[in-house]
């Protein structure tokens, strides 16, 4: 099916709530798992930079792997932001992850270069998914890790429902049809393979991890 595009920013605060109260746990410890399979020999203790971080849940997750790093998170939404400020407060993190508010590319973040930079479930949400490899570049250097976690768009809006009542089938209905509409506004492996031999980034590797999501990784 073509692709969808949805709104590139989730700033309701109903749809906000919602999404940081949800259980992400399988995919969002998957992040973490599948970034120590393909890096075995990292032990990150630089600066990690996270885009489009949320309400923080997977910069804490990754917080909690790597013990030596500390995180910078970016995010354009502020009700997102919000709940990530209230859940690091809880979680006893907020002298280790530091949230900042921003649009991609032009972020205002405290380093020049991080020595990893992750991003989970961004990408699908970018009207133009090149400011994200730009924004990459702008902040990597030439051993930085780049990890990059999002979604596959289906064949069919058959195989879409499917996967939305096999793996949200006990959220709210604003969760349901979030999940629905980034199935669809989702990229290809192919389309993203595109983006980055035309971002000067085609050394990066692509992989399909389930039936929903993809991997980027590797070194600028």
């Amino acid at each position: 099916m073509q692709r969808i595009p949805e709104p590139e920013l989730m700033d309701d605060p109903i749809q906000a709530a919602a999404y940081a109260a949800a259980d992400f746990t399988e995919p969002h410890n998957m992040f973490v798992e599948k970034f120590r399979k393909i890096f075995p020999e990292v032990e990150v203790t630089g600066k990690v930079l996270d885009l489009g971080c949320g309400p923080a849940d997977v910069s804490i997750r990754f917080a909690r792997a790597y013990p030596q790093c500390r995180i910078d998170g970016v995010d354009g939404a502020k009700a997102m932001l919000q709940e990530g400020t209230r859940r690091l407060k809880r979680e006893n993190l907020a002298g280790r992850i530091c949230l900042f508010h921003g649009l991609i590319p032009d972020i205002a973040v405290p380093e020049k270069h991080y020595s990893v930079i992750i991003s989970n479930s961004l990408l699908h949400h970018l009207h133009d998914p090149a400011v994200l490899w730009q924004c990459i570049k702008n902040y990597s250097h030439d051993h930085t890790i780049i990890y990059v976690m999002d979604l596959m768009r289906p064949q069919t809006t058959q195989v879409a429902n499917v996967l939305v009542n096999t793996y949200s089938g006990s959220e709210p209905m604003i969760l349901k049809q979030g999940f629905y509409n980034s199935l669809c506004a989702a990229f290809t492996p192919g389309e993203v393979q595109g983006q980055l031999n035309t971002a000067g980034l085609g050394q990066l590797q692509i992989k399909a991890i389930s039936d929903r999501h993809m991997l980027v990784y590797g070194q600028c």
